[in-house]
């Protein structure tokens, strides 16, 4: 690579605007008014000097702020409209092509088509969250390696016209006999002062607060930790689940995606008493207190296949039931209908033949009853709807149960059909039948909508939230300011320089040349 040489002899790398030794400005063509340009101390950045091989070509792309900020703005316009409809884990329906255009009309069509009903885990965000935190990375490296080098290898001695380029600086004549006791004077008050003082004969350089510097490549660190938390999530099998089970007590269920099982022993809602509730309550509805959930955490044997208990215990809301790194929440409560019973009734005797048990998740065929009388489930729909008058199920929960029954007995010619709905009867369909089917008790069970999580990346993303927040207020509350001191040739030249508060950096070097007897006002140059 070739060199640029300054004045003072030093080689300076390609792309250096300010010489590494002296300070002075290596190009001056067109450019004569202060202040000189401090960021990165004038070292030239990789991206700035390399752009031959493929790599230097992907590097540079990713260090530009602006491409970083049109990720970053692109990801937010994208995250926004995934939050205009739900997302398919949150929608009643496991047919998500159909549910948006039938709820949402056009507008929903098109979103299920866009592919934003599952944004959150498609390859494009998560591809867009990878090229954020890489260029987070680049952008980081490419600046803080030549910061890092050149406030290590700082010099203390000075060019004057690098001290008098400085925002804050100020020129003053000052004899041979004088000037010794004055930088002194000038080195103490600043280090009482906080400053870290490095002196070589007639120069000094004060400095404190370095370590702010650092602050916003901490808070990247914290970031970039923040995103691969988040990414692995879905990059890593097993390292995130957030899926949700509906147990119905004294059943067993499989936890989806996992080897568990859990049997809920007991699912209970309690109430406030009455005499719990403030007097001035206008609300004389009850109100819940506690919804439990006792439940048996089982792990299946994968040779065997039998159930082995590994936990047990009752989830409460905000109380889950923990074993290793899964948790199962307390998240909804309700009771449905498990079973309806039925009456057999012969009209033409006006008489009940028998009564039979059916279960809405898993009903029987057939059922013999007394008498020779058989019933035979032709036809059953847990969620009745007519679609085009057809009858159908809108979903698996026996939420409006319609049944078709044939019923056959001695001295019937043929078996007759009835219809039953929600427990009622069609009359009109079952008129001249002889056997009636009624309803005579419904049976009901109480169910747990339990959260099954696990999420591994938990403490990765705390970290960097953590990291992230040590890095702003390392940039925000602390600054780091700079003072260089020459005397040369009969003047006295000090200049200074801080990333933010410029009047609190000029006001603590006017008290500190007050007291050491040279009281100075400093000039505040604008950029």
């Amino acid at each position: 690579m070739e060199n640029t040489k300054c004045d003072c002899g030093h080689n300076n790398p390609v792309g250096t605007v300010l010489c590494e030794y002296c300070g002075k400005p290596l190009d001056e063509s067109g450019r004569s008014d202060p202040p000189l340009e401090m960021r990165y101390e004038g070292r030239a950045r990789r991206s700035q000097t390399r752009n031959t091989t493929l790599f230097d070509r992907v590097w540079n792309f990713f260090s530009s702020v602006k491409v970083a900020i049109w990720m970053i703005l692109i990801t937010l316009v994208i995250s926004i409209l995934g939050t205009l409809l739900p997302q398919e884990q949150s929608i009643p329906s496991n047919r998500p092509e159909i549910y948006y255009a039938q709820k949402y009309g056009v507008w929903g069509d098109l979103f299920y088509r866009f592919g934003l009903s599952n944004l959150y885990e498609s390859p494009v965000y998560i591809a867009l969250l990878a090229a954020i935190g890489i260029s987070l990375v680049v952008c980081s490296l490419d600046r803080v390696v030549p910061l890092y080098h050149a406030l290590k290898n700082q010099k203390v001695t000075k060019s004057p016209v690098f001290i008098t380029r400085q925002r804050v600086t100020r020129t003053e004549p000052v004899s041979v006999g004088e000037k010794e006791a004055l930088l002194d004077r000038l080195a103490e008050n600043l280090s009482a002062k906080q400053y870290r003082i490095r002196r070589e004969g007639d120069s000094i350089l004060a400095e404190k607060g370095r370590f702010s510097r650092w602050g916003p490549y901490i808070n990247h660190i914290g970031l970039i930790l923040f995103l691969f938390g988040v990414l692995m999530r879905h990059l890593i099998p097993g390292w995130y689940l957030d899926e949700s089970v509906f147990v119905r007590e004294g059943e067993t269920e499989k936890l989806p995606g996992l080897n568990y099982y859990v049997k809920n022993e007991k699912a209970s809602m309690e109430l406030y008493d009455p005499g719990e509730m403030p007097p001035s309550s206008e609300n004389r509805q009850p109100v819940v207190k506690k919804y439990e959930t006792r439940a048996v955490l089982y792990e299946k044997d994968r040779e065997t296949g039998t159930l082995k208990e590994v936990t047990r215990g009752s989830i409460r809301v905000n109380h889950p039931l923990e074993h290793e790194d899964l948790q199962l929440f307390q998240a909804d409560f309700n009771t449905e209908t498990r079973a309806i019973l039925l009456n057999v009734k012969d009209k033409k005797k006006d008489r009940v033949v028998d009564t039979i048990r059916v279960d809405l998740f898993d009903p029987k065929p057939e059922y013999k009853l007394n008498g020779g009388v058989k019933v035979n489930i032709l036809n059953y729909f847990p969620d009745f709807v007519m679609e085009g008058n057809r009858p159908a199920t809108k979903s698996e929960n026996p939420n409006r149960p319609a049944f078709i029954f044939s019923v056959d007995a001695p001295g019937l010619k043929q078996p007759e059909k009835s219809w039953l709905i929600s427990g009622a009867n069609l009359d009109d369909i079952n008129r001249e039948n002889r056997y009636e089917m009624e309803l005579k008790k419904l049976e009901t069970v109480n169910v747990s909508g339990l959260m099954v999580r696990i999420d591994k990346s938990l403490p990765v993303i705390f970290l960097g939230g953590i990291i992230s927040m040590i890095g702003l207020v390392m940039g925000f509350f602390w600054h780091h300011r700079r003072v260089w001191v020459r005397w040369k040739e009969g003047n006295l030249y000090i200049g200074a320089h801080t990333n933010k508060n410029w009047f609190g950096l000029r006001r603590e070097l006017e008290q500190a040349a007050e007291k050491a007897e040279l009281p100075l006002s400093f000039s505040l140059e604008k950029r």
